[in-house]
């Protein structure tokens, strides 16, 4: 059953085209990633979709309703995290979320069982006002804040943006959580090792996606052969495979370079006579983002 249904939806700023006749469904219980740089266009398909933009054109349903003519439905029934801190800073930890739970006429009392994994992390400190927390129990608290009147669909923009390893991990570990108990999860990230979490992922770039499928048939999906290259000079040894290869298929990845070609073939050989030394050559597995700077 699919609980998002996109169709030719787009959006623009003057002459920017932030949303491109984007096509595209979400089934129901699913963690779906939308993975891509800022400036993507993942925020603005957010805002559309949550009912807070109107799309200049196409169509988009959410749990059913349309989100032009039905957008009061659709803000019952789900849960939206957006990117920036948006509770009242100045309300302690308990009064912001038993004031999203009346405003949604409901009890922390009644969801409490959706929350209590996240809530006690920062229940030590429910008195506490919101603004003095961390980055890691704000994002806690928002949501906890979007999830009090159980919705059906849970809306996370860039959520582990600016908060420590740990707490990305722990967030990441609730989500899969809450999509086993049936809640959809639609989230967007900059970060490629986190796409993995999700059972399906689209590359979005200038508004539109550049791929769509699971994160284990994209890798699958990778073409040609991928090479780790080391080597002490590496500032020189990009600019020197760059002479040999397509500049596109060079790249720095950490303290290695990558190589994405069909053979390396004399490859050691020829960085030699370029007078690099030490040169240690592989052939390696691709990544995730691997596959985004090939397409």
């Amino acid at each position: 059953m699919n609980v998002i249904e996109v169709t030719n939806l787009s959006q623009s700023y003057g002459k920017l085209k932030a949303v491109d006749a984007l096509s595209f469904t979400i089934e129901k219980g699913s963690i779906y990633g939308l993975i891509g740089a800022d400036g993507a266009g993942k925020t603005t398909l957010f805002r559309m979709l949550t009912t807070l933009l109107l799309p200049d054109s196409g169509s988009a349903a959410v749990l059913g309703y349309d989100v032009v003519k039905e957008y009061r439905q659709i803000r019952r029934n789900i849960g939206y995290m957006p990117g920036k801190f948006s509770l009242y800073e100045d309300l302690s930890v308990e009064e912001n979320l038993r004031f999203y739970a009346t405003i949604f006429g409901t009890t922390i009392k009644e969801n409490y069982h959706l929350i209590k994994d996240i809530y006690a992390h920062i229940e030590p400190f429910k008195t506490r006002p919101a603004g003095n927390l961390s980055g890691g129990m704000k994002q806690k608290l928002a949501l906890s804040c979007a999830l009090i009147h159980k919705p059906g669909i849970l809306f996370l923009d860039e959520p582990t943006t600016g908060i420590d390893p740990i707490s990305r991990k722990e967030l990441w570990s609730m989500l899969r959580k809450l999509a086993g108990e049936g809640i959809t999860i639609l989230v967007s990230t900059p970060y490629m090792d986190e796409a993995l979490n999700c059972n399906r992922i689209a590359f979005m770039q200038e508004g539109k996606f550049l791929k769509e499928d699971s994160p284990e048939n994209i890798i699958k999906g990778f073409k040609g052969k991928l090479y780790g290259i080391e080597c002490p000079d590496h500032k020189k040894a990009i600019k020197d495979l760059r002479k040999m290869y397509n500049p596109e298929h060079v790249y720095s990845f950490g303290d290695m370079i990558h190589l994405a070609a069909g053979s390396a073939g004399d490859l050691q050989l020829r960085l030699e006579r370029e007078g690099h030394k030490n040169v240690v050559i592989k052939e390696i597995g691709p990544t995730l983002e691997d596959c985004f700077m090939q397409l």
